[in-house]
């Protein structure tokens, strides 16, 4: 019988007597086999984190916040999978995602990666993988750069035909408008509005036709009036109106 993995929440609680106690805060909601939406981080204003189940490790998609709740739920997956390695990677879509990584990767163990534009907001943070245009986690599970909200956002795509699983998580290169809309929104925080329009023509271009199903946003989700989920994806992305065309050459120019 493999050993127990020993508690994310003591790692995350242990050093300096001063270090105040980690909120209780509340477990991850599951939204569809294998996936789960945490609750809403104050430590990435208020954005939304996804744990994604996939074969030999789990995705955990943006750092939620660094309560107990989430911990133990973390720990539970660690214990899931005792001997892989890694059992699982924290994917970070962009910077307003990155929420407390160091101390929660210190909790849990699990490698980061993130484009390679970011990288250098994440000092401490080890192991570190990086990756430029576009990257591939396993067959069904690719990432791909989309420069706007941030210098490094990046969206990643999982279409898994065995697993019933067509989805896009999008970070913030889509925010929830109202219920089932999401579109671009330029904020005082957006890093640089044409390129984020260039990036969504990108998008358009590398999914595969129909897809995806479903998107996952990684902001803030209270004007979806309860709902998780944006269903329709491929049909909501085509029918985005970008007034900034992208250029001949490189679309991140």
């Amino acid at each position: 019988m493999p050993p127990a993995c020993p508690s994310v929440t003591s790692a995350a609680e242990s050093g300096s007597s001063l270090t105040p106690p980690l909120p209780e805060g509340r477990p991850p909601l599951p939204v569809l086999r294998g996936l789960w939406l945490f609750a809403p981080s104050r430590d990435s204003q208020g954005g939304s984190a996804w744990l994604l189940e996939r074969p030999g490790l789990d995705l955990l998609i943006d750092c939620p916040g660094l309560t107990r709740a989430n911990l133990e739920f973390l720990a539970e997956r660690n214990r899931r999978r005792p001997e892989a390695a890694p059992r699982g990677w924290i994917v970070l879509l962009g910077r307003d995602g990155h929420g407390r990584c160091r101390r929660l990767q210190q909790a849990i163990g699990w490698p980061v990666l993130v484009q390679e534009q970011e990288a250098y907001l994440l000092p401490g943070v080890a192991p570190l993988s990086t990756f430029a245009s576009e990257h591939r986690l396993d067959a069904a599970t690719r990432l791909l750069w989309t420069p706007g909200p941030g210098p490094g956002s990046c969206v990643l795509h999982v279409r898994d035909e065995e697993a019933d699983l067509d989805g896009l998580f999008c970070g913030r290169l889509l925010v929830p408008l109202g219920p089932d809309r999401l579109g671009p929104l330029r904020t005082p925080r957006c890093f640089h509005w044409p390129r984020q329009l260039r990036s969504l023509a990108r998008l358009r271009q590398w999914l595969p036709s129909g897809s995806p199903e479903w998107i996952a946003s990684g902001a803030g989700l209270g004007a979806l009036r309860g709902a998780k989920l944006v269903h329709g994806g491929s049909g909501l992305l085509a029918g985005l109106e970008l007034l900034v065309a992208a250029p001949t050459g490189s679309p991140y120019h």
